[in-house]
């Protein structure tokens, strides 16, 4: 969005809330065990960490996220044990807040156990945080950042294993206009790196199939009142509205343009996919379409033991990104095993980490098959084109598109 991408924290509404808030609990205690220096002289303690929502508006997908990587390293402790080392996972609350994400990292920076990190959910944060990141030789594996500045600045630290905007936008115009039909589309984005992003290149991409952009609107993130956006759309008569931004926003809109009597086809991202974006729209998300760079994981039958194991472990159904922060942190910890075994059996630098996750190939995931290019992208990564028929999570797969 991961999908999936904000600059700004997300304000929820009243019941995403409510929903959210079990979502987040538990996890006040996250950097008691990362505030210092560590040291790795005589210790055989390995960490890793996550940065995500964990509180606010985006808390769904980013605890979601940070769940996927726990089970993954839970996983994997036995095997790490065999190897002399101690698996540790040190969960941080980055609250789609890049200045809290920057902060984060310099504890993660400091903390000379921590050897890589997941995350994030908002390339917004993402983009400053990997900054430090790459100060510090981390690793970072990206279940859900699909920015193109992400890779684009070459930073040898930082990997994604899902799609970037500039195939994902691409992709959600081609079916738009192929498939819905859609001539003339009104698009709304929230004004941060992710919405912004998508939006421009979804726009860039309905212009050269021959559709009309028939407006190109912002709105704010926290906002819960769009009824003047929703009345230019009115009044531009579109026969399809695109919106870039997060779940939060996206459900309001989605309500709210509904009780205007809008009933065209609405589009958005990544962003929207969550089992919120149904609490808060409710009836109203039918007709919604989402392109979205996690697929359907229970599609597979490791996908379906995976949402199993999830379920059982953590009393709830994964969510878009679970088996995605699960499939990075599968990623993660096969460099890592690489990284010691080439050292001898013994504990590697991060900068040895660093190379040989890059140096991943034909990783098999429950969610996508992995192998990274020189900019740290995913080559198999694909998007997925889901409809919303009834008010139901997850929505109906209509189509999917592979980055070859």
């Amino acid at each position: 969005m991961g999908l999936k991408k904000t600059l700004s924290i997300l304000a929820a509404t009243t019941l995403a809330v409510g929903l959210l808030a079990g979502c987040s609990g538990g996890q006040k205690q996250q950097n008691t065990s990362s505030g210092g220096s560590g040291g790795n002289s005589g210790s055989n303690v390995i960490k890793i960490a996550t940065q995500t929502p964990l509180s606010g508006g985006s808390a769904t997908l980013g605890e979601s996220i940070k769940l996927g990587a726990q089970l993954a390293l839970e996983e994997q402790k036995a095997n790490f044990e065999k190897l002399g080392f101690k698996l540790e996972l040190v969960p941080y609350d980055d609250q789609g807040d890049p200045k809290k994400g920057v902060a984060n990292a310099q504890l993660i920076g400091a903390d000379k156990q921590i050897y890589g990190v997941v995350g994030h959910l908002n390339s917004g944060v993402a983009i400053p945080s990997s900054e430090i990141y790459e100060k510090y030789s981390i690793p970072m594996v990206s279940p859900a950042n699909t920015a193109t500045d992400v890779t684009d600045r070459g930073l040898k630290t930082v990997n994604r294993i899902c799609a970037r905007d500039d195939f994902q936008g691409p992709a959600g115009a081609k079916f738009a206009v192929e498939k819905l039909g859609a001539k003339k589309i009104f698009i709304i984005q929230d004004k941060t790196a992710y919405g912004t992003g998508l939006a421009e290149a979804f726009k860039k991409g309905a212009e050269e199939l021959g559709a009309q952009i028939l407006g190109f609107e912002g709105i704010t993130v926290g906002e819960k009142d769009f009824n003047g956006v929703l009345n230019q759309v009115l009044a531009k008569k579109p026969d399809l509205v695109y919106f870039g931004g997060l779940y939060t926003e996206g459900g309001l809109l989605i309500k709210q343009a509904r009780d205007k009597g809008i009933t065209v086809p609405i589009m958005g991202g990544d962003g929207l996919d969550s089992s919120t974006l149904v609490q808060i729209a409710g009836d109203a998300v039918k007709n919604t379409y989402m392109t979205s760079t996690a697929g359907l994981a229970t599609a597979t039958d490791a996908g379906r033991q995976f949402a199993e194991k999830y379920k059982q472990k953590f009393g709830k159904d994964i969510e878009s990104y679970s088996a995605y922060g699960y499939d990075s942190m599968g990623v993660l910890l096969k460099g890592l095993e690489n990284a010691i075994k080439a050292n001898g059996n013994k504990l590697p630098t991060r900068q040895q980490v660093a190379e040989e996750v890059r140096k991943v190939q034909d990783y098999q995931g429950v969610a996508t098959k992995v192998s990274f290019d020189e900019k740290g992208d995913n080559k198999y990564a694909k998007i997925y084109i889901y409809k919303f028929e009834e008010a139901k999570y997850p929505a109906k797969l209509e189509d999917e598109v592979s980055k070859q």
